[in-house]
Parts: structure tokens; sequence; C-alpha cells
């Protein structure tokens, strides 16, 4: 049931989102900095929706219905801290995890972002952000390759207010043109798609160059 679940959530992520800001009030960017906060600091939530996410709260930013700035703040330090978080997670239990048999931590995953990381070096904390999965396990591996906490710090202030900030200007931008609003679910599955490719056209290019 949970990929039913989960695809129903990411076709109709709008009403989802405006039926939490009716409910819960303030209370929404406590549940918007979790999401943003699990998906980038808890290796076996990579399936979290995060790009999209941003996006559509971009929209409502547009619509009056959320404050801009304080979302900005609020989900940056989300994606600042998830990144901190799953960088010590890596640094402190390594690769052993991996055996574990464990549903959502797969070993395919954590093997992309290693080539990824080869490839793009420490550049890899900041361009992994607009990469899904990838953005899971970046800084998971850059902990297990002990990255100089400072040097990794500095490249995760720069990606993850880099990737807020891109995703709520989109949002802000295009969400509310008709267009657009009356089809987001596609809309959102297109970014999905996007940057699905995009890690894997980065996936080839590195083997390609082994």
């Amino acid at each position: 049931m949970l990929p039913l679940v989960s695809l129903d959530i990411i076709l109709h992520l709008d009403q989802y989102l405006s039926s939490i800001i009716r409910d819960y009030g303030l209370w929404v960017f406590l549940i918007l900095f979790l999401i943003i906060f699990l998906e980038t600091g808890i290796v076996v939530f990579p399936f979290l929706p995060g790009d999209s996410l941003l996006f559509v709260a971009g929209a409502f930013v547009a619509a009056g219905a959320l404050n801009g700035l304080l979302l900005f703040v609020i989900l940056t330090a989300a994606a600042v801290l998830g990144d901190t978080v799953n960088y010590w997670i890596g640094h402190r239990v390594g690769r052993k995890v991996f055996h574990e048999k464990l549903r959502f931590l797969k070993k395919d995953h954590l093997e992309k972002a290693e080539k990824f990381y080869e490839r793009h070096g420490g550049k890899t904390i900041i361009l992994a952000r607009f990469i899904p999965v990838i953005r899971t396990f970046a800084p998971f591996v850059a902990g297990i390759g002990r990255m100089d906490y400072r040097r990794f710090l500095s490249y995760n202030v720069a990606g993850g207010a880099a990737w807020v900030a891109a995703f709520l200007t989109a949002g802000c931008l295009f969400g509310n043109i008709p267009v657009v609003k009356d089809n987001l679910g596609l809309v959102v599955i297109g970014i999905i798609v996007a940057s699905l490719l995009t890690a894997l056209i980065g996936f080839v290019r590195a083997k390609s160059c082994k």
C-alpha cells in the first residue's frame, strides 16, 4: 500500500498541503521542517518529497498563504541540520549499517552516491541537493569518508540555502500560473522525473569516465 499512498500524495501534494495549512495553521512550518529534515537527514527516508514539496510551498507563498521569508529560514535550517545529522551518522556507523536487512536502506543507493562523490568531490554536497536519493546519501558518504567537517559545513549551508531558495522561488513564480496550477500533479511528476534523469545522466557519465 505504501507506493500507492506515496503516489497519491505526490499527485495531490497541493491539496494535502492546503489541508495542512487550513487545519494546523502555524504548525505547518514545523510539519514542513520535519519532512525536509527527515528527507535530507535520515538515510531511510529518501522517498519523501523534497523538490516537489518546496515548489508547491512556494506556490502557497505567492498566494499569500505562507510567509516566504520565514519559510525560507525554517526550511534552510531543516536542510542544513538534516545533512549535518546524516554526516555524523555516516561518520559514526559507516558502511556496516548496509549489511543489515532494512527495507529502505539499499546498498545500490549508497554506491551511486559514492560514484557521484568520486566524480564531483566536495561539490557533491551542493550538487546533490538537486538530485533525489543522491541528496539523502551524499552527506552520509561524506561522513563515511571522514570529510573535514568545517569544509563539509560550508558546502552544506551553501547547498541547503540554494536548494530551498531555488524551488521556493520557482513555486512563487510559476506555481500559480493557471496552466501550471490546473496541472500541478503533472508538474510535480515532471520535477521528479527531471531530477531523476539528472541523477541517471551523472551516474552514466561517472561510469563512462572509468
